[in-house]
């Protein structure tokens, strides 16, 4: 993109003014750094020619976000603070990048001499937007000769393609479809849920109907009795009441997790609705919510007819006020708690923050406001950010915003999308039907694992098939897809709808039988916990619409060490060879972190686990005695027993008998025996090793490498001492490789 729009300004037009463009790189697609690096290179590039950048938006969290993503890089921008000190930077000498906000050309307009510079670079972000009209002749009358370069997140409507020739030609795209393509975004999904603005019996009992439809006889009662509460509200209350309980049931089930990894925002169409939104989630009890919404103005009028409501409107603000000081400390705190913080699960909105605000985490969009065109393609691209375990952005409309989706097209009409080219709007969002080819097809690779397994209703051998580590990780990337598409199909009501209900069943049964194995063989191959947020996600599906009875929670493997709990664990598996198994694993797992404190030691360990398997494998022992061997290793290795008889002088001297097993083994390796040496002079030899070690050991001595040097020098002279005194056959070699393991056993042990 750079490249282009490098070789676009270098060209001039009649006038000896650069080429000015547009470029359309779809939101979350890092817009804001490619003005930072097109503005570098402007500035070192350009230098000689004095150049100077100005950025433009026409929102205030932009103007902040943007200035802020310039100063976290090495480049400085001045932001302009009124229409006067917009005047006063364009006529710095030093100040070479200025951010300010479209209007405040109003001023500079009247106030400023044209700047006749051919060297001025104005980036203007959003540049389709109505505002950016009349604004944008003042503009031209500051800048006359300038390069306008208009950014835009969202596709140029058809009409637009023709008024932003005032900008020249389309440089560079990147559409929305490149960007789910290259996983820089998540695709969106869109399910309508339209409630009617006013609400008749029959619509409250099919959502009612909806809302209840995974939960058990008491939970039904408890929702039935809530709403009777609500029926003799206003229809227009009444409405808010019945989102707000489909909301709090859908993220509930399926989105909220220890930790609130996943969060939600909710669009509405006024002030008063944003507030009586979270009174009503704040009776429900589930979600900590919080509102962001601008001042309230004598105007307020137009949005609320009633006094009550401008009342409470009135009494929220004086709330906020009294607790954060101004209305930007308000937003700021929020804003941050919303992006950063683990309390708040819903951000409710009316205008502010559906434009130029990111929060990754932000996995569902509730829509239940009019929103058309590029409006409601920037509120979607609120949910497309990447966050780990999230695949998608959902997007929940209660107002029937979009009709139909054409399938050939992948485009809705509706909200005005009719008004863009199709291609430009390829890949968009799409309709959560289309989910269940996925689903199928993950379902479909998930049994292809296991096609060479004849009796598949046979647990063990689905077990020992996946002994094969590939196989195994395989399997667990495959179950996590199938499962986090089962998960979307069983929240979605169209999906509800649209599948036979022998299908869901079947989807659900097979989930169950496969996570049930998942936590098996993790048990038996000692694997640790890897998609994090797949295992909360996945308790939350297994709760809320598999499971009835308890469901034992997957965790990392114990350690063998912990005798009773790993007891415990292994009691859980079925087989004795799946017991047996688990023993093995974990004893390889443990003595495998553990080697480099006492090779030898572990070495033996290591040796007669193999010895055992070989018998195993080779038929030669039942799995009754493979379970026995590995469980008499296993007691061996918790109690610290060892078939190796120490010399008395280093019976009670653990980091001594290390240096010693290391010793010995290296001198076998050089003899045919070590018992050419004799086993006391060893002892002593690793008791002066402990000494010499102990002398220089110190705080951070780990990292020091000066004190690494005068252990090895000691180490080197002790052992030259010991082989004139006792004649011992060393070479140099033999010796180095000595040091080199007695350091890296003492880096581990002390």
């Amino acid at each position: 993109a750079i490249k282009e729009i490098i070789k676009t300004i270098e060209q001039r037009d009649e006038n000896g003014n650069r080429q000015s463009g547009v470029i359309w790189h779809t939101q979350g697609s890092g817009k804001s750094l490619t003005m930072v690096m097109l503005s570098r290179y402007i500035l070192s590039e350009l230098h000689e020619y004095n150049p100077k950048v100005v950025v433009v938006t026409d929102r205030v969290e932009l103007d902040k976000q943007i200035h802020k993503t310039f100063n976290h890089t090495r480049l400085k921008a001045a932001r302009a603070n009124s229409g006067s000190h917009l005047v006063e930077l364009i006529n710095d000498g030093n100040t070479d990048i200025v951010t300010t906000l479209v209007h405040k050309f109003d001023t500079a307009s009247a106030k400023q001499k044209p700047v006749e510079s051919r060297d001025v670079f104005l980036l203007v972000d959003e540049s389709h937007r109505t505002q950016y009209g009349e604004l944008h002749l003042k503009m031209k009358k500051v800048f006359p000769n300038a390069c306008y370069l208009g950014f835009t997140g969202t596709p140029l409507m058809k009409k637009e393609k023709n008024t932003m020739i005032k900008f020249g030609k389309l440089i560079h795209k990147y559409t929305i479809a490149d960007g789910v393509r290259d996983k820089t975004i998540v695709p969106l999904l869109y399910e309508g849920k339209m409630v009617e603005q006013s609400v008749n019996k029959k619509a409250i009992d099919h959502r009612l109907r909806m809302i209840t439809r995974n939960l058990n006889e008491k939970q039904r009662e408890e929702v039935m009795r809530r709403w009777s509460k609500y029926e003799k509200l206003a229809s227009s209350v009444q409405r808010i009441y019945l989102i707000a309980e489909d909301i709090n049931r859908h993220f509930v089930d399926n989105y909220k997790t220890k930790g609130s990894q996943f969060k939600a925002m909710l669009a509405t169409n006024s002030k008063i609705e944003a507030i009586r939104y979270l009174e009503a989630f704040e009776e429900l009890g589930d979600l900590n919510c919080a509102v962001v919404i601008s001042p309230p103005d004598q105007r307020e009028g137009h949005d609320v007819v009633d006094e009550e409501s401008k009342d409470k409107v009135q009494r929220f603000w004086k709330k906020m006020m009294e607790r954060y000081g101004t209305p930007e400390k308000y937003e700021d705190a929020v804003k941050d708690e919303f992006v950063n913080g683990d309390e708040l699960d819903l951000l409710i909105v009316v205008d502010k923050l559906l434009t130029g605000f990111d929060a990754p985490r932000a996995t569902v969009l509730y829509v239940d406001k009019p929103m058309k065109e590029h409006t409601l393609l920037q509120a979607i691209a609120r949910v497309n950010r990447l966050h780990e375990g999230k695949d998608y952005g959902l997007i929940v409309d209660y107002r029937g915003l979009l009709e139909k989706l054409d399938e050939a097209m992948q485009m809705y009409s509706g909200a005005g999308l009719e008004n863009f080219d199709p291609e430009d709007l390829k890949g968009a969002i799409y309709d959560v039907i289309s989910i269940v080819g996925s689903l199928r097809q993950h379902y479909s690779d998930l049994w292809q694992i296991f096609s060479p397994v004849k009796n598949k209703n046979d647990r063990e051998a689905i077990e020992v098939w996946l002994e094969d580590d590939e196989r195994r990780e395989n399997f667990y990337n495959v179950l996590s897809k199938f499962g986090r598409h089962l998960g979307i199909a069983l929240e979605s009501e169209r999906i509800y709808d649209a599948l036979p209900d022998e299908e869901l069943e079947k989807y659900k049964k097979d989930f169950k039988f496969f996570q049930d194995v998942r936590r098996a063989v993790k048990i038996r191959y000692s694997d640790t916990i890897d998609h994090k947020e797949y295992e909360a996600k996945m308790q939350k599906l297994m709760d809320n619409y598999i499971a009835a009875e308890e469901v034992v929670r997957i965790t990392n493997p114990i350690d063998i060490l912990n005798v009773k709990a790993f007891e415990e664990e292994i009691e859980r598996l079925g087989s004795k060879r799946a017991k047996a198994d688990a023993i093995r694993t974990r004893l390889t797992k443990s003595i495998s972190a553990k080697w480099d404190e006492n090779p030898a030691y572990y070495k033996k360990f290591s040796e007669r686990i193999q010895e055992v398997i070989k018998e195993y494998k080779e038929k030669r022992i039942s799995e009754a005695d493979y379970l026995n061997r590995m469980k008499e290793i296993m007691r061996d290795y918790q109690s610290g027993k060892t078939a190796e008889d120490y010399p008395t002088v280093i019976k009670e001297n653990y980091n001594a008998q290390a240096f010693y097993g290391v010793t010995k083994d290296i001198l076998s390796e050089t003899k045919e025996t070590a018992g050419d040496y004799d086993v006391n002079t060893l002892g002593d030899l690793a008791l002066k090793m402990d000494e010499i070690i102990r002398k220089h050991q110190k705080v951070d001595w780990h990292d020091n490498l000066e004190i690494h040097n005068r252990i090895a020098q000691d180490l080197d002279d002790l052992l030259f001492d010991f082989k004139d005194k006792y004649e011992w056959d060393l070479d140099l070699d033999t010796i180095d490789k000595i040091i080199e393991q007695i350091k890296t056993v003492a880096l581990r042990r002390y």
